[in-house]
């Protein structure tokens, strides 16, 4: 193993912050009591709970049990959330946050996403996440992190489709709603963020889509065409 790497001119990034955040598909606006209702409705159409599998709370019993949660939530800087709303409709679909916010080490995760049916398989739902990694990379943090459930199959697939990094699994990492957890590591690096976020681009594009809103090309493809060192 060669010498540490040299980060002389890096500095610290500052925290993110409590602001609004727009792309084509989606707006992320900071979580606030006022988005509870539209984003309970919006969840009230996972009826099997599934999205919830995973989360270290939900589903909710009802309206005012999820109030309960949003007015606690808004109120923290770590994890620190956002609604994801989607332009076309003007409501919330989902959040997400950012959280174990490491600025002296320049290391940010993504996590706490809760898509509602509305959301999920999206343009949007992409969006959101393109335009957190982009913001945080923005404001020069180092590693971008993504965590999950090993067993989450789907989360840990789209960890893959949006360019992070399988690093490894700690295994009974956690203890979620009584159950063992291993938790399956991803990250982006900045080094990597150029070719990642080129990549989001091409995806994103108007062009990538049909009349019917239907992707041309994956995002994966998108990525692939600009060559490792891109």
């Amino acid at each position: 193993m060669g010498p540490a790497l040299s980060l002389e001119g890096w500095r610290p990034p500052a925290a993110p912050g409590r602001v609004e955040i727009a792309g084509r598909f989606c707006r992320l606006e900071p979580l606030t009591i006022a988005h509870a209702a539209a984003l309970h409705a919006a969840n009230s159409l996972d009826a099997d709970g599934g999205m919830w599998d995973y989360m270290a709370y939900g589903p909710f019993d009802d309206g005012e049990e999820y109030r309960t949660w949003v007015e606690r939530q808004a109120r923290s800087d770590d994890p620190l959330f956002f609604a994801i709303v989607d332009v076309a409709g003007g409501a919330p679909v989902g959040v997400a946050s950012y959280l174990r916010i490491d600025r002296p080490n320049g290391v940010i995760e993504v996590g706490h996403l809760a898509y509602s049916p509305r959301l999920q398989r999206t343009p949007a739902a992409t969006e959101a996440m393109y335009l957190m990694m982009r913001h945080a990379f923005e404001l020069g943090y180092r590693r971008y992190e993504w965590k999950c459930n090993a067993r989450n199959a789907k989360s840990r697939a789209a960890a893959e489709r949006l360019g992070f990094t399988f690093e490894g699994v700690f295994r009974q990492h956690m203890v979620v709603k009584g159950r063992s957890r291993d938790t399956a590591w991803y990250a982006i690096l900045d080094s990597e963020w150029p070719r990642i976020r080129t990549g989001f681009e091409h995806w994103l594009d108007p062009g990538n889509f049909d009349p019917d809103g239907r992707q041309r090309r994956s995002l994966v493809a998108c990525r692939g065409t600009l060559g490792a060192q891109s």
